[in-house]
């Protein structure tokens, strides 16, 4: 089976704007590709890392990759998928997320001599005159065009600034640099980036009578076709302190039946031949698999130790009594308590476990909250300090556990 091939099956590609030329150019290792990054938080999510997963697959089959951070299209922002424009985040915040975002990466990828480069589109988009560049790009794109992309269309309705509309300049202008500077043949990216990509092909094309390549990854979605990689409203992070190698493994132990082998074939390295062998389990087999899935995940972000300590906790809290030393664990200080006690939904609130009061409050009242096992009803429930000293677990619905101590 071929490198294109396997991306096929394992259900990773979208669209493609050469298919015989890109299946060529993968297959026998000639592809220098690119993935972007743009710097909005301080860690990579589990929506990343599908990018991450593909890169490396790629590398490893002869390819060479480049990272590119995004810390001059972060200024502006990625209108796709969004129904606001994005917040203006501080240079200053910027650089200190692309640091993060490097850390990560250089984790997962090998980026030594000839195998992969990272670079940041700061360095050449923020010294760009803007009247040079319109001059350069601007006559190469067609605003009719542009307001048939996607990315554009659905924000029409709430208004899309002439700031976040140069959004795919940037971006096509990021595909010509590094084609020019870099060899850069191929640019991969997420479905909602197609507009965008295709802007970078035709940038090229136009500038320099040159093909350039670009194909989509299909976009990580649950059975009812929502973007999977958040929980509780929040993301699903690769940095540890934001969530716990624990955490990080009970997300992916708790997806739908119906998403857990689309899930290993996407994003794990586990050979076809066995997920197919996986694809003919049925009932309590795929809690199997959802162990595997959550491993395998687990072990790439975290490495082999916390993913074993993560799945001994994940087993010793649903096989018998709740109480592991490897359970995500809120540790308060007596501040936080007043006369000696604290609320239930305080509680909660700071062990990240609801977002606000009153998703707090409907949880308690339909019976969603455990105690040290007891169901707890009455939103106003206090906790003691006598009892957090000797630690209590919260149990959220039928997955979450939680420890907290004083």
């Amino acid at each position: 089976m071929t490198l294109y091939e396997e991306l096929i099956e394992r259900g990773l590609i979208a669209q493609v704007t050469n298919e015989t030329e890109i299946k060529e150019m993968i297959n026998n290792g000639k592809a220098t590709f690119y993935i972007g990054f743009d710097c909005t938080a301080d860690s990579l999510t589990a929506g990343h890392f599908m990018a991450l997963t593909l890169m490396k697959r790629l590398q490893m089959a002869g390819n060479k990759p480049i990272a590119l951070i995004g810390g001059g299209t972060t200024m502006i922002g990625d209108p796709s998928g969004r129904t606001d424009m994005r917040k203006m985040l501080t240079i200053e915040d910027i650089n200190h997320n692309a640091a993060c975002f490097k850390r990560q990466m250089e984790s997962f990828i090998d980026f030594s001599e000839g195998k992969a480069l990272m670079v940041n589109n700061a360095d050449w988009l923020l010294d760009l005159n803007y009247v040079e560049l319109l001059r350069e790009v601007g006559a190469c794109f067609s605003v009719n065009n542009m307001l048939r992309a996607e990315c554009y269309k659905q924000r029409m309705e709430k208004g899309l600034s002439f700031f976040e509309f140069n959004y795919m300049i940037m971006q096509s202008y990021d595909f010509y640099h590094l084609f020019k500077n870099y060899n850069c043949n191929m640019q991969f990216g997420g479905d909602d980036q197609w507009s965008n990509m295709l802007g970078g092909t035709e940038l090229i094309r136009k500038k320099l009578g040159k093909d350039a390549h670009a194909m989509t990854i299909t976009l990580l979605t649950d059975s009812q076709g929502k973007k999977m990689g958040k929980t509780a409203g929040n993301a699903v992070w690769l940095d540890a302190n934001k969530t716990t190698p624990y955490e990080f493994y009970q997300y992916w132990r708790n997806v739908d039946d119906a998403d857990v082998i689309k899930c290993i074939k996407m994003l794990t390295f586990i050979p076809i031949e066995t997920i197919r062998e996986y694809e003919k389990w049925e009932g309590s087999e795929l809690n199997k698999a959802k162990e595997i899935l959550a491993f395998e995940l687990t072990q790439m972000i975290h490495g082999t130790e916390e993913a074993e300590k993560a799945q001994n906790a994940a087993r010793a809290i649903f096989g018998a009594g709740a109480n592991d030393d490897n359970m995500p664990t809120t540790t308060l200080s007596t501040d936080d308590l007043t006369d000696g006690v604290i609320g239930i939904l305080d509680l909660m609130s700071k062990g990240g476990l609801i977002t606000s009061n009153g998703e707090g409050r409907r949880l308690v009242q339909q019976g969603g909250v455990s105690v040290d096992g007891q169901k707890v009803t009455d939103p106003a429930t206090k906790i003691t300090a006598e009892s957090l000293t000797n630690g209590v677990v919260i149990k959220k619905g039928k997955k979450v556990f939680h420890k907290f101590n004083v």
